[in-house]
């Protein structure tokens, strides 16, 4: 295995345990910092893959605005510790333990099927890429051209979300 594949993996299983760890976390700043491990990691399996604008968009607005969000939230709550979970109906509980178990023997179909890097490879290549200018601009260009219908539906859906939040903040509207 190269180098390469072996940072990538790495980087999955940091970001992996980092993620289980933001669940099990039981002080809520250290499951924030958990989350921004997390985040950290998936940019640099970002710049591995060879997208870094994509991996400096994922630093800048999730490590960036919405940990420093969720870090704001947690501090207003100032709950501390919270409690564990406690799964006190054995309904409940033998519901839970068939639902994990469906879940992970559906990730292990899935891992042990699948091949790394075989799937099926896009109409742009490297050399077409570096001929529009680069993955920003080539970024740009499948955005703006391709994708601007659905595109612009999402800032539609964010704009109105956005307002429909501040309305239902606002106290005296």
């Amino acid at each position: 295995m190269e180098l390469h594949s072996l940072l990538f993996l790495a980087f999955a299983a940091v970001a992996l345990i980092a993620a289980v760890l933001v669940l099990l976390s039981r002080n809520p700043v250290h499951s924030v910092l958990f989350m921004l491990l997390t985040f950290v990691n998936v940019a640099a399996m970002f710049v591995l893959l060879q997208a870094e604008f994509i991996a400096v968009i994922q630093i800048l607005v999730y490590s960036g605005a919405i940990l420093v969000l969720f870090l704001f939230v947690v501090m207003l709550l100032a709950g501390g510790e919270r409690p564990l979970p406690v799964l006190n109906q054995p309904l409940q509980a033998r519901a839970a333990v068939i639902v994990g178990l469906v879940l992970v023997s559906e990730l292990a179909l899935v891992v042990l099927t699948s091949t790394v890097g075989g799937g099926r490879r896009g109409p742009d290549s490297p050399e077409r890429i570096a001929a529009v200018g680069g993955n920003i601009e080539a970024l740009g260009r499948q955005l703006y051209t391709t994708w601007l219908l659905p595109f612009e539906i999402a800032s539609v859906l964010l704009l109105v979300a956005a307002v429909g939040a501040i309305y239902l903040a606002k106290e005296d509207l």
